[in-house]
């Protein structure tokens, strides 16, 4: 079934690519690509978060911790612990052990690793060292900041049980055998195969156009068919041997473009703000990256297996905050909580009313707030009409918002240029 539907999936999208489909992201504007980029870092968060709540209940408010007076219980194999042992003297019931340490030491390695992964990343505004060695430290953040927790997790504290990376070892390379589903089944996988295509067509697009927006002064033209015919055709292949889809994502795409750019600090009225000078243009990066991707599965089970789960948490985190740098939605809901003489010199705020700006302001907060409610529901068949929702951001740009904000404002608020 999973075959199937990426099957399909695969259809749709080289049908998108083949007839042009990709034009209508003209209506796709700078607002839109926002919304989409900080409902991607809320779902980062999202999942730090549960997995830490998950911790968390499961530990350290057990009902061997919550017990109040209770002695300090001996830790039993699993399958003891969720069994009952009957005595002539009763029934003794067993139960997981408090596990305090284990909630504590998982919070400590996804704090840390998000707190030294931003430390190291925002270096090059330090004056230690030199300009290099700091430029150094800035680009290779995330892996210093993932080996150092790792070790503190594995090593440091070893004597504390923490959750490891976990991977199956079990999953055979062979085609789905998509032919033995009934033709009822593949009905079914073509309503969702199209609804995943355009959770493809919207989030590789939205990911395109942030890459070749104005403000990362690209030279080299975009290829919004061609990307798309390719992710369609690398999906057909990974569904027919189950497995997990891939496009061009936020945030990695733009922090990619970041990563190889020339950025400069300018200071504004007091205020200091960064501006891509260059791009170094290339397709080596992507390549060598991937294929150390690939490379990466000679790293199972260790040392791969020496990653705590927190750790991963924390790189979820530190991708979620690096995300933000030059969102202006979110410039713009922190301006809601400061006072106007210390808003910023930004070319919006000095050519719209203040008024204007938190209308617009709380026009995007809203789409990001149904976004957050389809994407985040509980309920499958709601989040199933999560790709039409990204689709109707599109006409609620264009229809419902210019009743709201001038064309004029628009211009500055929704503009391409910085």
């Amino acid at each position: 079934m999973y075959a199937c539907v990426g099957l399909w999936n695969t259809f749709f999208l080289i049908i998108f690519s083949i007839f042009d489909v990709s034009r209508i992201m003209k209506w796709s504007t700078r607002s839109t690509e926002e919304i989409f980029s900080l409902f991607i870092s809320i779902a980062f968060i999202v999942d730090a978060g549960r997995d830490m709540y998950k911790n968390f209940n499961h530990n350290y408010f057990s009902h061997a911790c919550m017990e109040e007076g209770s002695t300090p219980s001996v830790e039993f194999p699993l399958w003891i612990a969720n069994s009952t042992i009957n005595e002539t003297a009763g029934e003794v019931s067993l139960t997981q052990p408090c596990k305090r340490e284990n909630s504590l030491l998982f919070l400590l390695l996804m704090c840390g690793t998000v707190w030294l992964a931003v430390s190291l990343y925002n270096f090059n505004k330090t004056p230690y060292l030199q300009a290099s060695k700091r430029e150094i430290l800035a680009d290779y953040a995330l892996p210093v900041a993932v080996i150092s927790m790792s070790f503190l997790g594995s090593f440091v504290f070893r004597d504390v049980a923490t959750d490891q990376f976990r991977y199956s070892d079990n999953h055979p390379l062979t085609r789905a055998p998509v032919e033995e589903l009934p033709w009822t089944a593949s009905i079914a996988a073509l309503g969702m195969g199209f609804a995943l295509s355009l959770l493809f067509f919207m989030d590789q697009n939205i990911s395109a156009a942030m890459v070749n927006n104005p403000c990362n002064k690209l030279k080299k033209g975009p290829a919004y068919h061609l990307d798309l015919f390719v992710v369609g055709v690398v999906n057909g292949f990974l569904s027919l041997y189950g497995l997990p889809w891939m496009h061009g994502v936020l945030p990695h795409s733009p922090l990619h473009v970041r990563s190889l750019a020339d950025v400069e600090e300018r200071v504004e009225q007091g205020h200091v703000y960064e501006i891509i000078v260059k791009v170094r243009e290339t397709r080596v990066t992507g390549i060598i990256s991937h294929i150390l991707i690939g490379l990466s599965i000679f790293l199972l089970p260790y040392p791969m297996a020496y990653i705590p789960t927190a750790v991963l948490d924390g790189l979820f985190l530190y991708m979620a905050i690096t995300s933000l740098n030059g969102n202006q939605m979110f410039e713009r809901i922190t301006l809601l909580f400061m006072e106007q003489a210390a808003y910023p010199p930004n070319h919006y705020i000095r050519r719209c009313p203040q008024r204007k700006i938190h209308i617009f302001t709380m026009c995007q907060v809203f789409q990001l707030a149904i976004m957050c409610f389809f994407g985040f529901s509980p309920w499958s068949y709601v989040k199933m009409v999560f790709p039409v929702i990204i689709f109707l951001l599109l006409p609620f740009r264009h229809k419902v918002v210019p009743c709201l904000v001038d064309g004029k404002y628009l211009e500055a608020l929704d503009g391409e240029h910085q």
